[in-house]
């Protein structure tokens, strides 16, 4: 066998080794929510950017209710709280200069049946991403915590749609 065949044997050994641990490890890429409901209300209406968000990210599988007398027909209901964009200074330097801010978006959210039964009471999810700061790139700085906020938004509904993929059809009831 020659040096070159030799090497691309080890290679194909290598890849497939690499593939088949993979494969049974369990790892798989996340496929879209199954939930066990057909019919949510998601409160205040329109409400805030996360509410927002979140309405549009339900498939096919599940109608988003929107008017107040479509309520009886719904199997739960989500109510968004409160929703609070918080931004706080945690570093400076020597001269008392901003050099670190702390962003935060908190959402506090309930969740319960059509009948009225609870199944989350005033749960508070809180995402926090850090952003340095200087004076000279200030408009860039300001777009960089637009996007920030945008993508803890987006972590947070990724959060509350897993939480409503974890529902029992035994808690709807």
């Amino acid at each position: 066998m020659t040096g070159t065949s030799r090497r691309a044997v080890l290679a194909f050994a290598a890849t497939s080794a690499a593939s088949a641990g993979l494969s049974g490890c369990g790892f798989r890429l996340r496929g879209s929510q199954a939930f066990s409901f057909q019919r949510i209300a998601i409160l205040p209406n329109p409400g805030g950017a996360v509410a927002r968000e979140l309405r549009s990210s339900f498939g096919a599988g599940v109608r988003v209710l929107a008017a107040d007398d479509e309520l009886k027909s719904t199997q739960l209901v989500l109510t968004l709280t409160d929703e609070q964009r918080e931004k706080s200074v945690v570093g400076v330097n020597v001269s008392g200069q901003v050099r670190e801010f702390q962003l935060r978006l908190r959402v506090r959210l309930s969740l319960r049946t059509a009948q009225g039964k609870a199944i989350s009471v005033d749960d508070e999810i809180v995402q926090r991403r850090d952003i340095s700061y200087n004076e000279s790139a200030a408009l860039a700085k300001e777009a960089e915590e637009v996007l920030l906020y945008r993508d803890m938004q987006t972590d947070i509904v990724q959060q509350i749609l897993r939480r409503l993929a974890a529902v029992q059809p035994a808690q709807l009831d």
